[in-house]
């Protein structure tokens, strides 16, 4: 498993160097003017792009929500689309092509849908709201030729809903 001080290392040490490489190879290729204006115009499209897609994602779910549909798919897309946005106003041609690659929908969902079952196999989810809670820890056991996974849930119930009018 990818430690967490591995992971902030390569954010602040390795992509910077591999974007200040990329900016010398490309600025000895068509120059500096031309290199500048290339990161300009990568933050102003993937802008544009961010916007129209981030309002279709909030459409999207609003219309689900009015269907009395859970919006799930459209907050996903609205995560990647916002890790998008802070990619492409990032200056450098790694991270743009990377957050470009991140307003393609079904790569999203691909990305998306891989993520969600490596959490499930190796991580711990855990749900609280002020109406329920709830905790699922990976740790299938094989039992009777299917597998069985222990979980726990507790509902608290509110006291202004069940018709006791205390207030604690």
């Amino acid at each position: 498993m990818i430690s967490l001080p591995l992971i902030l290392f390569a954010l602040f040490v390795i992509i910077p160097i591999l974007e200040i490489a990329t900016f010398i190879q490309v600025g000895s290729v068509v120059g500096l003017p031309l290199t500048l204006l290339g990161i300009l115009l990568t933050a102003i499209i993937g802008a544009i792009l961010v916007r129209q897609q981030g309002f279709k994602a909030l459409n999207d779910a609003r219309e689900n929500m009015a269907q009395q549909k859970s919006p799930i798919e459209q907050v996903v897309h609205g995560v990647f689309i916002l890790i998008a946005g802070l990619l492409l106003l990032t200056p450098g041609f790694l991270t743009d092509a990377i957050g470009f690659l991140f307003l393609i929908p079904p790569l999203r969902l691909s990305i998306a849908y891989k993520v969600w079952a490596w959490i499930k196999a190796n991580g711990s989810i855990s749900v609280n709201t002020s109406e329920f809670s709830s905790h699922y820890q990976s740790s299938p056991k094989q039992q009777g030729g299917g597998t069985v996974i222990d979980g726990e849930a507790t509902e608290i119930k509110d006291p202004r809903k069940s018709g006791d009018r205390r207030i604690p």
